[in-house]
């Protein structure tokens, strides 16, 4: 069996992971198929973190079994529901061959060996391995890529289970980022990405102190990277040297993904965040004082344990304002193992959706209005694609895949990476639409 495919669910962490498997298969001289039918092995890198993505890894894992009835010998289940799962995996989806920790993503080809002599393997290393450098082979467009910074979290927040996933916070060594970062620019990557389960926390493990800013004033001198942008910042640890860092270095998209979660201090308590409402919109204050032009997206939980309509309607009127630029909400998911899934007053389902659903409408007003504000601007974007005679793409505002696009016409033939100029001329509650204008 030389043949293998991947599919990789969940976070842009879990796909940094896969990309580290591509990476050590194709060493070991595998062929890396796009096709699942071509496909003899097939790996699929799992989400666990709540019940929609559970849900959709099991989905994924029948549907890529049904490619046994064809050329596919071996099923691989990895990441994050291997690791919490794996008896039930076992016991009640016999087609998996294989199950994959957290820690043991390392392992995939000894594991695949295993599998073909044995029939069966399982591999759930320790989840708190020294993150490192790591054979990789990136699967997102030439001019971006992902760096992952650290691994694990020590934020304990009472409704996630990535610490029993994941592990202790574990800072990767800074050369070894510097160093990634360096060879991604020699092979023409113009925007990286890096992520953890908190960026904020990084260094404090390896160096005693927060070292994000350090880490981003280096990057930003590597002379062929053109953006570099920051996600999950905890606001709690959004200190002044930070904030200074974004003002101060161009390369740094004036951007920032800060996980809020609730807005109504005796919710933030029960879920056992480090900040209270105040404090958040004292941050977002001073991000958009400091910090010109800035671009804050957020995540919100509606629906969790014990929320009354008092502390629903406490975090409407924050969200009213904080006026966050983009917004993800969710309704409770209760996981198995947390704190929270003990809390009393569990929360309707139908009510925690009818609640999700009304920050969503705020959440649309605010975009609505931000993007109104657009009108008229010149922004710099990345050109990603062409659909219905438009080419699309992203400035320093949009993230990859998780934020609206801005779409626009231009009188050139362009190429996927290119960054030209956009004027905005119109827009609806998510998405901008512009013209080419010269630089």
């Amino acid at each position: 069996m030389n043949k293998i495919g991947f599919v990789s669910l969940g976070c842009s962490k879990n796909l940094v992971d896969t990309e580290n498997m591509i990476g050590i298969m194709v060493k070991e001289g595998y062929e890396v198929v796009a096709d699942p039918q071509d496909a003899e092995i097939i790996v699929v890198n799992t989400c666990g973190f709540i019940d929609s993505a559970k849900e959709e890894a099991i989905n994924t894992l029948l549907e890529m079994a049904e490619y046994k009835e064809g050329n596919c010998k071996m099923l691989v289940c990895a990441g994050c529901l291997a690791q919490r799962y794996s008896e039930d995996i076992k016991n009640e989806l016999p087609e998996v061959d294989v199950i994959l920790g957290t820690g043991s993503y390392k392992d995939i080809a000894v594991a695949i060996r295993e599998a073909e002599e044995k029939g069966k393997s399982e591999y759930l290393d320790d989840i708190n391995f020294e993150i490192g450098e790591e054979e990789r082979v990136r699967t997102t467009p030439f001019y971006m890529g992902y760096i992952k910074i650290g691994e694990g979290c020590d934020n304990f927040c009472t409704y996630c289970a990535i610490p029993s996933i994941r592990g202790r916070y574990r800072s990767r060594k800074m050369e070894s980022i510097v160093a990634e970062a360096e060879r991604m620019a020699e092979e023409g990557v113009r925007e990286i990405i890096l992520v953890a389960q908190d960026t904020t926390r990084y260094g404090v493990d390896l160096y005693g102190e927060k070292k994000l800013p350090e880490l981003l004033r280096r990057l930003c001198a590597i002379e062929k990277l053109k953006w570099v942008r920051v996600h999950y910042c905890y606001p709690e640890a959004i200190d002044d040297e930070l904030i200074e860092t974004f003002r101060a270095e161009e390369k740094i998209v004036k951007y920032l993904d800060i996980p809020v979660q609730h807005g109504c201090d005796s919710v933030l308590k029960r879920m056992g965040r480090k900040t209270t409402r105040a404090q958040i919109l004292d941050r977002v204050k001073l991000l958009r004082e400091k910090v010109e032009g800035i671009t804050l997206r957020t995540s919100i939980i509606a629906g969790f344990p014990g929320e009354t309509e008092e502390e629903f309607e406490s975090l409407l009127s924050f969200v009213e304002e904080a006026k966050f630029d983009r917004m993800g909400v969710f309704a409770y998911s209760m996981e198995e193992g947390t704190p929270a899934a003990k809390l009393p007053n569990q929360v309707d389902e139908e009510v925690k959706e009818a609640r999700r659903d009304a920050v969503m409408e705020k959440a649309k007003a605010i975009s609505l209005k931000r993007n109104e504000s657009m009108l008229g601007k010149v922004m710099e974007v990345v050109v990603e694609g062409f659909e219905d005679n438009l080419y699309f793409g992203r400035s320093g505002g949009e993230s990859v895949d998780v934020d609206p696009k801005i779409y626009f016409g231009s009188l050139d033939e362009l190429n996927e990476g290119d960054f030209i100029k956009v004027k905005i001329v119109n827009f609806d509650e998510y998405d901008l639409y512009g013209e080419q204008v010269e630089g």
